[in-house]
């Protein structure tokens, strides 16, 4: 018998990894729970779920290597959510989802963002303006509300997986001595 060969580029995974593994997936866990219980009183079952899959993608978002980086990604992901809100609020409330709407929001967006210095930004405001707007094209009754509530779902996983991410960090450096990133 042969040893299995590591691939080439392979690391071995340390206590780090396996910590860092952990704290994500809590982060999600209590964004998602966070959301679905907030919202579960207030919107019907498919927009509860919705926002706990919203947060749980913003939270995922913003978990990097670094706490500063994930700062820096959590501000990124607001500023683009922010944009997209804008512009899906404002075309919503006037009128509903046809595609060629969505294509002009997405190349608003896209324009917007390259205005402001933003571009690496273009994809999240991509991303988010699109599945608000088909969202609101699956359900088409008080579609304006979709970017009302997916601006606080991301708010909420953002918030929340920065604070995981800090508070995570802090703790491994206690616990273990090493320093964290």
């Amino acid at each position: 018998m042969t040893a299995v060969q590591a691939i080439p580029g392979q690391e071995k995974l340390s206590a780090w990894d396996f910590f860092y593994a952990l704290d994500m997936a809590l982060a999600c866990l209590i964004s998602f729970s966070i959301v679905t219980y907030v919202l579960s009183p207030l919107v019907d079952e498919r927009d509860v779920f919705h926002g706990g899959v919203w947060a749980t993608f913003a939270t995922v978002f913003v978990f990097r290597n670094t706490r500063v980086d994930s700062l820096s990604a959590g501000i990124a992901l607001l500023i683009a959510t922010c944009v997209s809100f804008a512009l899906c609020l404002a075309y919503l409330a006037i009128l509903s989802f046809h595609p060629v709407g969505l294509a002009a929001l997405l190349a608003i967006g896209t324009m917007t963002m390259m205005y402001v210095g933003r571009r690496d930004d273009i994809v999240a405001t991509g991303i988010t303006t699109t599945m608000v707007m088909v969202v609101a094209a699956i359900d088409p009754q008080d579609a304006w509300h979709e970017p009302l509530l997916r601006l606080v779902d991301t708010a909420l996983g953002i918030a929340i997986g920065v604070a995981c991410k800090w508070i995570g960090s802090f703790l491994y450096y206690r616990c273990v001595g090493k320093p964290a990133r």
